[in-house]
């Protein structure tokens, strides 16, 4: 890292109808720098950087790149100036390769002479000169960058095949390819694992002595306090302060990022185990390519008891959830909720049986992006009194319900008429976590219910599930974060290629162990 800024924002402002997204927002970049921004859901963070990118424009203030200030009317001047971006959603074509997705947008041509018998008319033919895309030398040039940085990406490879952390190393290599010397990565580890952040992780420190320059763009305070050389913190559109991490703590972070203190640690009493609420015998699931993706599993929850699932994603946790909700039918094994067997039973059909689901997906299974946050808060309800009456809905009521609702489980939105897809990701997670636990349930599955969220609604999350754990709820908690089986569950059962390799209680739990089966290692 050196003193040098190559980017530097000055006194940004953006606003939405109804939101100030930027309040005069300074934040700037140096040569060899991994500079953190940290802040809640909806604090202005991906404004900005989708700003520096030139997706938007700011109503106020000054963008300088390498000294000089500059106006960005689309991305393709940041490109040109050498700033690559890394979406949180990536931007790839799945049924196109790894070298056809980094051509797009940049192609790369070579000539080729046609060549025909000189005869008569035909002789014109000869100087016809035939533009073909040069993939071969596209790729040739991905493997030298992926070679050079350690990334490890086959230019040939489908990208629709690839795991989620190599499509992430694909938009990397896309961003070197067009000579990004700057690089944002908005929310890069929020759908990678453990293992799949921890490459990311050393893939940035290698950039980073390259002399490239990255934005990390982040709510997990144990990352940034890893790779950060310096942390941004933001809130409620402005910049709170900025930090080292030699000088902070995460608690710290916390309360900068929310305003207030953080209980980072879930409080919770000895579990008080009941009867039994749900009971998995023998289950096996085939995926949509028609293989098994689970696997003779079998496990039982009882009223007042958390168990977690713990594995790697991608090893039948999604196909299980599916089952246990509707959304997938096995072909063997049982489930019992509450003694009673669901066989062929409608998603409906299970949530009126005293289930609530909260998606690992809250975009595309959890919500109506277009629809209004009231109309999303009576989804699972909307046909039954006060809701509807007679196949009539009744306003008065929906929007009464959404504004106990909203107040209850602090969703930030300006109205309840404002669409899903205005909210920000913690706001959406809050709705469906809303509309799920308001309603009378005896089973609460949640799958990777912390996603993509902040320190403050994780906080908020966590202490919601522990509270409906109180009450007498079975839960089913699925997650990919280790550090969250391990603080809210009871008992933790370890999933695998489609099984259940380990169950142990969460008090006498290992961190080192679960790791180990995890990854299919065993004693």
């Amino acid at each position: 890292m050196t003193d040098e800024i190559v980017l530097q924002a000055k006194g940004i402002t953006k606003r939405f109808p109804g939101v100030l997204a930027n309040d005069r927002v300074d934040f700037d970049l140096c040569k060899g720098e991994i500079h953190a921004l940290l802040g809640e859901n909806g604090a202005g963070k991906t404004t900005l950087m989708n700003i520096l990118y030139g997706l938007y424009r700011p109503d106020a203030g000054e963008i300088w790149v390498n000294g000089r200030q500059v106006t960005l009317h689309s991305p393709r001047d940041s490109i040109r100036l050498g700033i690559g971006m890394v979406h949180q959603h990536f931007m790839l074509v799945p049924v196109f390769t790894v070298t056809e997705n980094i051509m797009l947008g940049a192609e790369t041509l070579h000539r080729e002479m046609g060549g025909m018998p000189v005869t008569g008319w035909q002789r014109w033919w000869q100087t016809i000169q035939l533009d073909v895309l040069d993939r071969q030398g596209v790729a040739k040039k991905i493997a030298e960058l992926s070679h050079q940085y350690g990334l490890d990406v086959d230019p040939d490879a489908m990208v629709g095949d690839l795991p989620v952390g190599i499509q992430q190393r694909v938009e990397i290599v896309k961003a070197l390819y067009r000579q990004a010397n700057i690089l944002i990565l908005d929310e890069p580890t929020a759908v990678l694992t453990p293992q799949e952040a921890e490459e990311l992780f050393r893939i940035m420190n290698q950039l980073r002595e390259r002399g490239v320059s990255i934005i990390f763009i982040t709510h997990k305070l144990k990352e940034v306090m890893a790779v950060a050389d310096r942390i941004t913190v933001m809130r409620a559109g402005r910049v709170v302060g900025t930090v080292t991490p030699q000088a902070t703590d995460e608690a710290q972070l916390a309360s900068m990022m929310v305003g207030r203190n953080v209980i980072l640690t879930v409080e919770k009493k000895p579990t008080q185990a009941g009867e039994e609420v749900l009971r998995v015998e023998g289950l096996r699931i085939r995926d949509a390519r028609g293989l098994e993706a689970v696997r003779g599993v079998s496990f039982s929850i009882r009223a007042g008891e958390i168990l977690g699932i713990a594995g790697v994603q991608g090893n039948g946790q999604t196909e299980l959830v599916e089952a246990l909700t509707g959304l997938r039918l096995p072909h063997a094994g049982r489930i019992l909720i509450a003694g009673r067997e669901l066989e062929d039973l409608s998603p409906r059909a299970i949530l009126e049986a005293g289930t609530a689901h909260i998606p690992e997906d809250r975009q595309r299974h959890g919500l109506v992006l277009p629809y209004a946050v009231a109309d999303n808060l009576v989804l699972c309800t909307y046909y039954q009194p006060p809701f509807g009456v007679r196949s009539v809905l009744q306003p008065k009521a929906i929007d009464s319900y959404a504004g106990r609702l909203i107040q209850d489980f602090d969703i930030r939105t300006p109205s309840a008429y404002v669409a899903a897809s205005k909210l920000s990701g913690g706001n959406q997670q809050k709705v469906v976590v809303a509309r799920e636990l308001s309603r009378p349930i005896r089973l609460l599955i949640a799958n990777q219910p912390t996603r993509g969220l902040d320190v403050g609604s994780i906080e908020y999350i966590h202490r919601e599930i522990v509270a409906m754990r109180d009450q007498g709820i079975a839960v089913l908690l699925v997650s990919a974060e280790l550090d969250e089986i391990m603080a809210l569950a009871d008992r933790i059962a370890v999933m695998y290629r489609g099984q259940i390799v380990a169950e142990v209680d969460a008090q006498s739990a290992r961190r080192e162990q679960i790791g180990l089966w995890m990854a299919g290692v065993h004693d």
